[in-house]
């Protein structure tokens, strides 16, 4: 019973011990409240590959990693291009990095390079 009391006031100690110095250790911190995350994030291209390009409607199939500025998980997904010369750029298959936005409810490619 003693070991049991013991080993549990040890791990309690240990566990206050860490979380004191997590919220006392603040000098790398960043203050600006999240500003420059999120415009490096909106800047910030993902990467993909071109799975459909359907030039009458001006949309391009994309599989793509993580979009850290529109919070989505990698997936395959249809987006709306912003510019139709960008249809011209890519053909199924190429490997292309690229900067997603919503703009009037509908998810847009706003930025695209090929790799």
């Amino acid at each position: 019973m003693n070991k049991a009391l013991f080993s549990i006031a040890m791990s309690l100690t240990l566990a206050f011990s860490a979380a004191s110095y997590a919220a006392g250790d603040t000098g790398n911190m960043d203050m600006s409240g999240g500003a420059k995350q999120s415009a490096d994030a909106k800047n910030s291209m993902s990467h993909g590959e071109i799975k459909k390009v359907d030039t009458a409607n001006g949309k391009l199939t994309i599989k793509h990693g993580p979009l850290e500025n529109l919070g989505m998980e990698a997936m395959t997904m249809t987006f709306k291009v912003k510019d139709p010369a960008m249809m011209s750029q890519v053909k199924v298959g190429d490997k292309i990095d690229f900067v997603a936005e919503e703009i009037n409810g509908a998810l847009t490619v706003v930025k695209l390079e090929k790799q």
